[in-house]
């Protein structure tokens, strides 16, 4: 059972809901990356999204845009990511480590390379961003091959039919992106967005995870009620963004923002209101 599967497992069983956060790697530097990725699991996350910083991330806002090129500044490749994922599982052998990025990159070192590097770090999953299913197919079973699970994307607007199709590649679980455009837009339709997880949820059988745009506790417990998994992403990035010269207020403000976000989640524990969605017995 891979480190996925047996996260969201534990966490069906204490009717928890997934915090799952993304961070670039290399932001603002590759040492405080690893302060920061240590604080974000003492704060209640449970999964790591670590992006691969790249020069055309076309699928992410400006906050999470400068965060690459702070990256870049400093030459910060895979191979240095590799390496701060080594040192993480030093402390770290349960928290699932997720990669995001973007297939150049990958292309570049080589799939089997890749795969084969990613994994022997204590890597768990990749998603590639610019990826469809239907030229998947190679590159997930090399992934496969290497242990790793495969994230796949889905839009407001991807039908149930190709949905289906992503879910032939899928594993891990399923990313619902909650609003058109990129990382950190701020027009998120709260009301629209539930309702397309509750129809979402009647033709998967994978882990539903929903992010972009979600900013706060109370967006993320509203959502959570028909999501498994609740994404913060920007809201991270910003505060790094904001302290990027102070190392020790990133990690204070992270914190109290985590920890923010895991209460909410956690609030109605008692009554065992939670209702876990997308893991169909």
């Amino acid at each position: 059972m891979s480190r996925i599967e047996k996260k969201f497992n534990k966490l069906k069983s204490e009717n928890k809901t997934c915090l799952i956060s993304y961070i670039t790697a290399g932001d603002p530097t590759i040492s405080d990356t690893l302060d920061i990725m240590h604080t974000l699991v003492k704060s209640g996350t449970n999964i790591i999204e670590l992006g691969v910083p790249f020069s055309d991330p076309m699928a992410d806002g400006p906050i999470i845009q400068r965060a690459c090129e702070r990256a870049l500044i400093q030459n910060v490749s895979c191979l240095h990511i590799f390496q701060l994922v080594k040192n993480f599982r030093e402390l770290d052998s349960e928290t699932p480590i997720v990669l995001m990025g973007y297939l150049n990159p990958i292309e570049i070192m080589g799939y089997e390379v890749f795969a084969k590097s990613a994994y022997d770090s204590g890597v768990d999953a990749i998603l590639v961003v610019d990826l469809p299913h239907e030229e998947a197919g190679d590159i997930v079973n090399i992934f496969k091959k290497h242990k790793l699970e495969s994230i796949f994307l889905i839009a407001p607007n991807t039908k149930i039919d190709r949905i289906k199709e992503i879910l032939k590649y899928a594993s891990g679980f399923l990313y619902y992106i909650s609003l058109k455009g990129v990382t950190g837009a701020t027009s998120l339709d709260i009301s629209a967005t539930v309702k397309q997880l509750q129809f979402i949820n009647k033709s998967i059988n994978l882990p539903l995870a929903v992010g972009f745009g979600i900013k706060d506790a109370n967006t993320a417990k509203i959502l959570s009620s028909n999501a498994d998994a609740i994404v913060i992403g920007s809201a991270i990035v910003n505060i790094i963004e904001n302290e990027q010269n102070n190392n020790l207020k990133i990690n204070d403000k992270i914190k109290s923002l985590m920890n923010s976000i895991r209460l909410k989640l956690d609030e109605d524990l008692i009554s065992g209101a939670k209702i876990w969605v997308g893991m169909k017995n």
